[in-house]
């Protein structure tokens, strides 16, 4: 994990903190971090923060999600619960509750009766129940549907009677391990800032798994960015897709530019890299760095300008378009460098533009100096795959 970019951890004590946290589904030995689902995992979670886990298949966040709710337990490590360490502890017996993809809400019951559920099987009383269902259900914005049965309600709809049933049992923390994951793509949009305000509104922390980086950046306070296993990075929506800690975040938050190349000289904060084909640009130097390192620029294609001739900054190439692709609010185009780099640039289709090339045509390329980042190859981790380097941020 990229420590050094870490941002700090909430101020006051964490809901959940994961210290050194393993997880070996065998095949291995007990506890053998190359083979483990999950390899060394920290993480500490604030007090009513919408903390999302990220990353894709299998890189180990719904069993991490899994094991904060008891479902699995940790070959190793600890999982702290307000300051209790949970390893060991059945999943009834923790003070969180967890909504799935899959609402499971029973057919026969109505809405009302579906969130009243758990709360009658731990023999709350009947007034208290009927004013602790009638407040949730307005604040998922259910009230009028109170008489209704599941398959009289939408997709979004159920999902919020889920959401309620969770809620309305009062735990401290709510798991959601992909809930809006069977919705189509506006309804899940929608969703996404529904279930923002929800978790503003009732004050309790949220984690949420997603392998969606547009749903976390949407809704998160912060972001753990997961890989093989281990978080490659923890901090706010911006921090993240802005200042990514390493080439696989660089890579799989949006879209972005990776170009190789060496430094050539290093001088206040600021270098010089040579991207082959004669083409220079200036990079600040985050952290240390010495001539005639070889390192990765990663750059935003919504940052990079196109133009007919050479623009006035420091950090600009040449180049042909390849390809030019419309995507409504915007046009993609993939060019080629003189050294054969590929790089993609999104121009907005709002009339700004200078220009509007077409395939064949040479363009310059340019961006503003600070938003280059370099990512240096350090050693890779056993985990990684033909023994590839994992670049971190510099």
């Amino acid at each position: 994990m990229a420590t050094d970019t870490l941002s700090p951890p909430p101020t006051a004590s964490p809901a959940i903190a994961l210290v050194d946290v393993v997880k070996d589904f065998g095949g291995a030995e007990a506890g053998a971090r190359d083979a483990a689902a999950v390899r060394g995992v920290d993480l500490s979670i604030g007090e009513g923060e919408f903390f999302s886990l990220l990353g894709p298949s299998g890189c180990g966040k719904t069993t991490t999600l899994r094991m904060i709710a008891g479902f699995e337990e940790p070959t190793g490590g600890q999982i702290l619960l307000h300051g209790r360490d949970m390893v060991g502890v059945p999943a009834n017996k923790r003070d969180i509750n967890m909504v799935f993809q899959s609402y499971a809400l029973f057919p026969h019951l109505s809405v009302a009766d579906n969130v009243a559920f758990g709360l009658r099987r731990k023999r709350v009383p009947k007034e208290e129940i009927r004013d602790r269902v009638e407040k949730i259900l307005g604040t998922v914005e259910l009230t009028d549907k109170a008489d209704r049965r599941p398959r009289q309600l939408s997709g979004g709809q159920q999902q919020r009677v889920a959401l309620a049933r969770a809620l309305v049992n009062r735990p401290r923390a709510l798991l959601l391990d992909e809930p809006l994951g069977a919705l189509d793509l506006k309804l899940r949009q929608s969703m996404q800032l529904e279930l923002k305000r929800i978790q503003r509104e009732v004050g309790i922390t949220f984690v949420y798994v997603t392998h969606d980086q547009a749903e976390a950046l949407t809704m998160s306070d912060r972001i753990a960015v997961m890989n093989h296993g281990r978080v490659e990075q923890v901090a706010p929506p911006q921090e993240v897709y802005e200042r990514p800690a390493t080439a696989f975040v660089a890579g799989f938050i949006g879209t972005s530019n990776l170009i190789g190349g060496r430094l050539t000289s290093v001088e206040a904060g600021t270098g010089v890299l040579d991207l082959g084909d004669g083409q220079r640009v200036t990079v600040p130097l985050r952290g240390s760095h010495t001539a005639g390192a070889v390192v990765e620029l990663t750059v935003r294609p919504e940052k990079i300008t196109l133009t007919s001739g050479s623009a006035d900054t420091a950090s600009r190439i040449r180049g042909t378009v390849r390809e030019v692709v419309y995507l409504g609010t915007s046009t993609s185009y993939t060019v080629v460098t003189g050294a054969g780099a590929e790089m993609t640039v999104f121009q907005p289709n709002d009339g700004t533009a200078s220009v509007t090339p077409a395939r064949g045509d040479a363009v310059w390329l340019s961006w503003a100096t600070d938003h280059s980042y370099l990512l240096t190859t350090a050693p890779a981790p056993a985990a990684t795959a033909a023994g590839a380097a994992s670049p971190t941020l510099r």
